[in-house]
């Protein structure tokens, strides 16, 4: 998928047919209006896969980054790739926003702690969450052994639940937490049954911490992405090439701001009524929506993946 991501924001953008719903926001090219002005925010796995040809694809975790700092919030760009979090942050704080790095290994239950502690104490306070983590294995269920099984549960469900519980008795009276799951929870199709099991899993672990932050005045949900176009995306097309042909919504795969705008809508008051809810970000390709060979009026604004 080929799109012009401009996150300098100083060249004009491209000019996409209204039918591709490519717009501003899904390039990341959209004014700030200030929704999280002195917020605080610690965004876990704000690093990302680097692509040498193109070095300004966003990844999920950047994105996230780098919108909520455009909204006004300062944030925490935990990750375990400490250069990664770094190039995040810098970023953020080249076009003027708030920033820091935190290095951390979610596998590791007293890093999630220190991680927690440290954004806290940066900060001097916390007000959201943004879990955005998960790793996958190669193995189908009849390959799948008990060490990998695990390997997968404790990054992506395990190091979900520390988080949360590290940073419930901090998120202040209207705090949010935000986990960045996957469609891949809904359907077997990538036959990947540990990354599909721990991505469902993680919605009953989000209902489980909405409780629990109730009485606290603070929200819980799910951001479930489909197929996005990023680095980790491109890398795993590599390995399964039938999932950069897949025939999709529109016309293009989402783009990582197209999921960074999702978790804005959580972590924002805009969302003050919404708990224990999965938002479902796929352009309708869960559903079967997606647009047939030769059915676009128009020249599509973006291609297949390469």
């Amino acid at each position: 998928m080929k799109v012009e991501m401009d996150t300098t924001r100083t060249r004009s953008a491209p000019v996409p047919h209204p039918s591709s719903q490519l717009t501003a926001q899904s390039l990341g090219l959209a004014p700030a209006s200030a929704r999280l002005r002195e917020r605080r925010v610690l965004v876990v796995g704000a690093g990302q896969r680097n692509l040498a040809e193109e070095p300004d694809l966003m990844g999920n975790g950047r994105a996230i980054s780098m919108l909520l700092a455009r909204e006004g919030a300062a944030v925490a760009c935990a990750d375990k790739d400490a250069d990664s979090a770094r190039a995040t942050v810098e970023r953020i704080q080249g076009e003027g926003g708030s920033a820091f790095p935190v290095t951390a290994d979610v596998a590791q239950p007293a890093d999630v702690a220190s991680m927690v502690q440290t954004a806290h104490g940066r900060m001097g306070g916390l007000d959201a969450l943004v879990f955005n983590v998960g790793i996958s294995n190669t193995g189908t269920l009849r390959e799948e052994t008990a060490d990998s099984w695990d390997r997968v549960m404790q990054v992506n469900v395990r190091a979900a639940m520390l988080s949360a519980q590290a940073a419930l008795p901090l998120l202040s009276p209207g705090g949010s937490i935000v986990f960045i799951s996957s469609t891949a929870s809904r359907a077997p199709g990538a036959r990947l049954p540990a990354y599909e099991v721990s991505k469902g899993a993680m919605a009953a672990l989000c209902r489980a911490v909405a409780l629990d932050g109730h009485a606290h005045g603070v929200r819980a949900n799910i951001v479930c992405p489909g197929l996005v176009d990023t680095p980790l995306g491109r890398y795993a097309s590599s390995l399964r090439p039938a999932r950069a042909q897949r025939l999709t919504p529109f016309g293009r795969q989402a783009t990582a701001w197209d999921i960074a705008y999702a978790v804005l809508f959580l972590v924002s008051g805009e969302s003050a009524y919404v708990n224990a809810q999965e938002l479902i970000v796929d352009g309708g390709l869960s559903s079967n929506i997606v647009l047939q060979p030769g059915q676009a009026s128009s020249p599509a604004a973006v291609g297949g993946e390469k």
